[in-house]
Formats: structure tokens, C-alpha cells, sequence
């Protein structure tokens, strides 16, 4: 798709979300209207509005992709949200349920009875059962699998049985085998016979008698190549494939790296046991993406814009709390220069201006750090070299600005020492903030927690505390 149609796709979308929210918006003007009308013919006026604008809702909703349909749930507050909800034809449920964010699809399923879950659970793949199991009542889960054959039974116990961060909680169950011993002809009239390919299916795995991985054959070899030939001649013997215990997030990079599709999942002996696809990838990447941007913001989880008061507490306090410790602590620093502040007011005109930029320079290196340790292209290891660079970098950064600055001081104020001062503080904070943007990561790494984790946060506090401390000091030193 190119970018124009993408811009395209994506105004339609948004013209549709603002469709539904003025038919919402007036379907609540006239329930207010009638609601005040008098007479005989008043619950059959109010009716027949009610159901024209239920109506039309119902047939924007019919014409959207699920995907859409989920975007503009998201897009709405809560009992906007819910009056919709109930306008989605049943059998769309599932699918929509499985577009949604974690957040509002907890509001969504609260909604809902059991009988309404179960039938929009029936039909979905393992796969897709597992994705959805964890948020479902206990009950309605046993029953679900009450209803499951014995092979799809064992499929969801199996993708259960997986971390939600391994291979084997992402891979689907739906794909297509061959033997290396029949040829191109032979399978392409099994192909034929199938109702339909699974989605997303780029190749077709070969196995041999004991369901073990022989190899690939991409669809684009079966097409081109001579319908006598075999199978194992036109094959790719040495497929990217993954284990259901590895990192979900290294088989995304994988599929990034050789533009995959899809890709075979083996268990420790070479047999097939699944497939993963570019779809769930993208989806991991991008749920990666917002978490470790919240995480830099301090917040502990996902949460809906329009989530309640007590939830978006419950969400943010934390972090909060360390950040008024850290804030207190800066102010304790400033107290400790009280004196030396009202000897020279200019200093309290200054001081921002130094932590503010370390705090800047600050979350470049970490939000650089980060991204490298994302991306596995550094590790603890890479620490002192790391350092070095940034360290470096802060210097240089440090006298160029840190002399403009000192320049300005100078004219703003007529003393070339506050201006050697505002030079030498700019310099030392950007270094100390240099430092603390690869030891934080490095260090949350260490302990076995995420690298962005608060990272924001912490690296603020220290350029903060730290700049007020290295400014006012050598104010104090030098100038009092």
C-alpha cells in the first residue's frame, strides 16, 4: 500500500469516526427532546428516532474492518463505547475482541455475559484462544474448552503453557504440509482441493513421516517451476525457523532483518509444531514500541484514555510518588544555597537553564541506550566504551553551548566570571547526565529489569539535583 492510499485509508477512517460520534451525539439530543414532549404519541416518536439512529449506526459499523471498528471503540468514552459495543453483530465479536487494546477490551468483556463470550470465542482458532484466555472468567474458559476436539484442545494447552513473551504463545496452528517426495503437480491439485490457504501463507512446510521439518517451498517456486519436478528439488532445505521457547521480540527482529512472512516453529527434535506470521509480529513490535514508551514515562501499564479516575491513578501514582521524593531532594539542594541566592539574584535566574538542559541531554543518551539494548545491538558489556563515547559527546556539548551561555550571562549581567561559572556548570552537568544515561539502563538491565522502566524519570532527578548542586557550588566558590 502506498503512502497516499495509507493517507487516504487512514481519513476514511477518521471521517467515519466522526460519522459515528454525531450520530451518537445527536441520537442523545433527541432521546433529550422527546424525553421532554407530552401527549399520546410520545414513546412512539422517541422509539422510531431511537431506532432510525441505531439503524444507521449499524450500518456504518457493518461497512468497517473489524481493525476500524476496534479503533473507533477505542476512540470513544465509555458509555459511548458500550452503546456501540452492542451494535456489532455477534459474529464479530471475536475478531474485534482480539483487535482491541488490553485496557479496553477488559471494558468491553465486563459488559458482556457468559453466554455472549462463549459465542464469540467459538470460533476462534487455538491461537486466538489463548490470546483471549487470561482475560476471560474461569468458567467461561472450561466451558470453551469443553466444546474444543481433543487437537485443538491440546493446541491451547500447549500455547498456554509459553511465557506471553516466547515464540510458543505467538504461533498459530494453521498451515500446510507437504511430503519432498511428490511433485509439483500433486500438490498443486491438493492445493485446489482446499477450501482456503491460511492466512498469510507465503510457503509450505515440507515434513517427512515423523511431522520433522525438511524444509520450505515458497508458493513462488510452485508457480514457476515445472509441475514434474519434485518437491525436494525446488525446496529450501534451510529455512529461518524458531523454537517455542525463544524471545518473541528476537524472532521479530528476525522476520525484520530477512523480511519474512512466515516461519516454521520446531520443537528440540526438528518437528513442526507450529508457524509464526508477520501479522503477530508487527502486532509485538508495535506493543513493544508503546511499552517502552510508557515505561520511560513511569507508567506501569497500558491504560485507556478514558479509564476511570481511580484506574488512571492506580496507573501513575508511582512513579509520582518517587518524582515528588526526587523534587523534594533538588529543593533540599537549592535550600543549601539560600544565602549564597540572595547574595546574587542572577543565580536563580540561571540555574534552571542548566538542569533543564542536562535534563535534555540526559534522556537523548538514555532514550539512545535504550533503543540499542531494544534492538540487541548492545549489551551490559558494551558499558565502559559506551561511556566513553557519551562522555565525549557531553564534553564537547558542554564547552560549545555551555561557552554560548556563558557569552549571554556575561552581557546579560557584566561579569565575565558568572559567565566562566554558567560555562564550567554547563559543562559538568552535561557529563554527569551523560554518565547517568548509560549506568541507568545498564544497571536496570543488571537487575533483570526493563532499561526504560522510570528512566525518564530517575535521569531527571539527577540532572536536576545534580545541576542546582554543581551551580550554585561554584557560584558560591568563585563569585561570593
Amino acid at each position: 500500500m502506498t503512502e497516499v492510499e495509507v493517507k487516504k485509508t487512514q481519513e476514511s477512517l477518521q471521517d467515519r469516526l466522526a460519522q459515528v460520534v454525531e450520530l451518537l451525539q445527536r441520537q442523545r439530543v433527541v432521546e433529550d427532546l422527546t424525553h421532554r414532549q407530552e401527549g399520546a404519541n410520545h414513546d412512539r416518536v422517541e422509539n422510531l428516532v431511537h431506532r432510525q439512529n441505531l439503524v444507521e449506526l449499524q450500518r456504518k459499523l457493518d461497512d468497517l474492518h473489524s481493525a476500524d471498528v476496534a479503533y473507533i471503540l477505542e476512540a470513544l468514552p465509555l458509555n459511548d463505547r458500550l452503546t456501540l459495543w452492542q451494535l456489532v453483530k455477534a459474529d464479530r465479536d471475536g475478531d474485534i475482541l482480539l483487535e482491541v487494546s488490553d485496557s479496553v477490551r477488559e471494558t468491553l468483556i465486563a459488559d458482556m455475559d457468559d453466554h455472549e463470550l462463549l459465542a464469540a470465542a467459538k470460533d476462534m482458532d487455538a491461537d486466538e484462544l489463548a490470546d483471549l484466555a487470561s482475560e476471560l472468567p474461569r468458567d467461561v474458559v472450561h466451558e470453551l474448552m469443553e466444546t474444543l476436539d481433543a487437537q485443538q484442545r491440546e493446541r491451547v494447552r500447549s500455547a498456554l503453557s509459553y511465557d506471553e513473551e516466547q515464540v510458543g504463545a505467538l504461533m498459530d496452528f494453521e498451515m500446510v504440509t507437504i511430503r519432498e517426495d511428490v511433485s509439483l503437480e500433486v500438490v498443486l491439485r491438493y492445493l485446489r482441493r482446499l477450501k482456503e490457504l491460511p492466512g498469510h501463507t507465503d510457503k509450505l512446510f515440507v515434513v517427512d513421516n515423523e511431522g520433522i521439518l525438511k524444509g520450505v517451498l515458497p508458493i513462488k517456486r510452485l508457480l514457476v517451476n515445472d509441475p514434474d519436478k519434485k518437491v525436494a528439488d525446488v525446496m529450501a532445505s534451510d529455512p529461518v525457523s524458531f523454537h517455542p521457547d525463544e524471545d518473541a521480540y528476537d524472532a521479530a527482529q528476525a522476520f525484520e532483518r530477512y523480511d519474512l512472512i512466515s516461519a516454521p516453529v520446531v520443537d528440540k527434535n526438528g518437528k513442526l509444531i507450529g508457524r509464526l506470521t508477520i501479522d503477530e509480529m508487527v502486532d509485538l513490535i508495535r506493543e513493544e514500541s508503546e511499552s517502552e514508551v510508557l515505561n520511560m514515562a513511569g507508567l506501569r501499564e497500558e491504560e485507556d484514555i478514558f479509564a476511570s479516575v481511580w484506574k488512571s491513578l492506580r496507573n501513575r501514582w508511582a512513579w509520582l510518588a518517587v518524582n515528588l521524593i526526587t523534587a523534594f531532594i533538588a529543593s533540599r539542594v537549592i535550600g543549601l544555597f539560600e544565602g549564597s541566592i540572595e547574595k546574587l539574584v542572577a543565580l536563580a535566574a540561571l540555574m534552571p537553564i542548566v538542569a533543564g538542559i542536562g535534563g535534555n541531554s540526559g534522556n537523548q543518551t538514555i532514550t539512545m541506550i535504550v533503543r540499542a539494548m531494544a534492538l540487541d545491538q548492545v549489551g551490559t558489556g558494551h558499558g565502559k566504551r559506551l561511556m566513553r563515547k557519551e562522555l565525549a559527546v557531553a564534553l564537547i556539548n558542554g564547552v560549545v553551548w555551555g561557552g554560548v551561555i556563558g557569552i549571554v550571562a556575561y552581557l546579560l549581567y557584566g561579569s565575565w566570571s558568572l559567565g566562566v561559572v554558567m560555562t564550567a556548570a554547563m559543562t559538568l552537568n552535561l557529563l554527569l547526565a551523560a554518565l547517568m544515561g548509560v549506568l541507568i539502563p545498564m544497571t536496570l538491565v543488571r537487575l533483570g529489569r526493563d532499561p526504560a522502566m522510570g528512566a525518564s524519570v530517575m535521569i531527571t532527578a539527577m540532572t536536576d539535583s545534580g545541576g542546582f548542586f554543581i551551580f550554585l557550588g561554584l557560584a558560591t566558590i568563585f563569585l561570593l
